[in-house]
């Protein structure tokens, strides 16, 4: 491979890792209304709807919602105080990490999905469940919106964020909201197949 080529494929890969911020911010807002949206619904439905489950080791739609819950506790109050207490400045353009870029892709949907093994303090299997565990949901996509607008105030590039995987590894803020809420679609489509079974299983 030439020289010149190995450097085109590197202005292109740098290309697809750029996006301004202004519209990445937009984007992560609208994807978070719309599980804000998707949640009001669930409250429609009865306990049993919600705790049914397709075997004995799948997790029902609190459980799932639940899940998603002890990761907002996670990174929500991490993001806030990070947010408050940076004195950097926003920048046009944010620029993805690879590392953040990839955790984010991995949260993507694919059509064969594929597993992830889950941390056990975030498994909410068989855990005593109520109709509670929406309210909180959706109070933590209030508080998400809340950041993401504050978010438009400072440097999305120079803000870091610790994982859940380990304190080591630090994302960029604009990698984390990108990858928290990917992970909250991806349990979306799952609670979404739940409630396709739920209605057909007569």
């Amino acid at each position: 491979m030439s020289q010149g080529f190995s450097k085109k494929l590197f202005r292109d890969l740098l290309k697809t890792l750029k996006m301004q911020t202004e519209k990445l911010i937009q984007q992560l807002i609208e994807q978070t209304e719309q599980l804000l949206t998707k949640a009001e619904k669930l409250k429609l439905y009865n306990l049993d709807h919600l705790s049914w489950r397709e075997n004995e080791n799948s997790w029902n739609i609190l459980e799932c919602l639940e899940h998603l819950n002890l990761y907002g506790d996670f990174y929500l109050p991490q993001i806030e105080s990070k947010i408050k207490k940076t004195n950097s400045l926003p920048e046009q353009e944010f620029r993805k990490g690879l590392f953040g870029n990839y955790f984010a892709k991995s949260m993507l949907p694919k059509v064969k999905p594929n597993k992830m093994k889950t941390f056990k303090d975030k498994d909410p299997v068989h855990r005593k469940l109520h109709k509670s565990v929406i309210d909180r949901f959706i109070n933590q996509q209030v508080k998400l919106l809340e950041l993401l607008n504050l978010s438009k105030k400072v440097n999305l590039n120079k803000v870091k964020i610790e994982t859940s995987i380990s304190s080591l590894i630090k994302l960029k803020l604009g990698d984390t909201f990108q990858f928290y809420i990917n992970h909250m679609i991806r349990h979306f489509i799952q609670i979404d197949r739940l409630e396709h079974l739920i209605k057909n299983r007569n």
